[in-house]
């Protein structure tokens, strides 16, 4: 379980506190669907989650133990809000390939047919796929990394409808598996899911009622 008590936090180019005292629970098998308006402080929550900035106060622990910040960013992966703009690989099977040393092809076929991209060119550029294709191969990308938790910023964000339910089928699969965090601004798309769901405002996480 992933527990954040008494999370506060204001960056350096505000005036005020983002974050004012956030505590949230996550567990494997119910994913975590955080809903806001934007500005609300979403993606700063799941940057401070995977350790890229630091809390001013508060305490984050994994399975009973405190953990700091590079610890977090190998117990995390993220897809931030239209990750296919920061793909920097010329080729699908080398996008997959970045950081890390050695990996094998049957290594990169498995993870490709986890997400549903089983046959696709792996010599093929990223930006030749289509909106959902690339989006599964970002999560692909953060799956070889095996993190316990997976956070999620908009993950539907610019996608066409014929594939937004292709792919919140494949997120809550995912979460049988690792813990699962998703923060958006359009709660609704998520109807289907069996979910935690807490709403983000002025800077304080309030429980919604399922």
């Amino acid at each position: 379980m992933l527990e954040l008590t008494e999370i506060h936090y204001k960056p350096a180019t505000s005036g005020r506190a983002i974050l004012n005292g956030v505590t949230l629970r996550a567990q494997q098998g119910r994913p975590l669907l955080i809903s806001g308006e934007s500005g609300s402080g979403k993606t700063s929550l799941l940057e401070i989650i995977s350790g890229m900035v630091g809390a001013q106060s508060g305490n984050i622990q994994w399975k009973g133990s405190r953990l700091n910040q590079r610890q977090r960013r190998w117990l995390c992966g993220v897809v931030f809000q239209f990750p296919e703009r920061h793909f920097l690989g010329l080729s699908v099977g080398q996008e997959l390939k970045l950081g890390h040393r050695r990996m094998a092809g049957d290594e990169q076929v498995e993870v490709l047919s986890q997400v549903g991209l089983r046959g696709v060119d792996s010599r093929q550029a990223p930006e030749r796929l289509s909106g959902g294709q690339q989006r599964r191969l970002a999560l692909a990308v953060q799956l070889l990394r095996k993190p316990e938790v997976l956070l999620l910023d908009e993950p539907t964000a610019g996608l066409d409808w014929s594939v937004r339910g292709e792919v919140l089928d494949l997120l809550y699969t995912l979460s049988k598996q690792r813990v699962l965090i998703v923060v958006t601004h359009e709660p609704d798309l998520f109807r289907g899911w069996n979910c935690e769901h807490s709403q983000l405002r002025d800077g304080q996480l309030l429980a919604l009622s399922p």
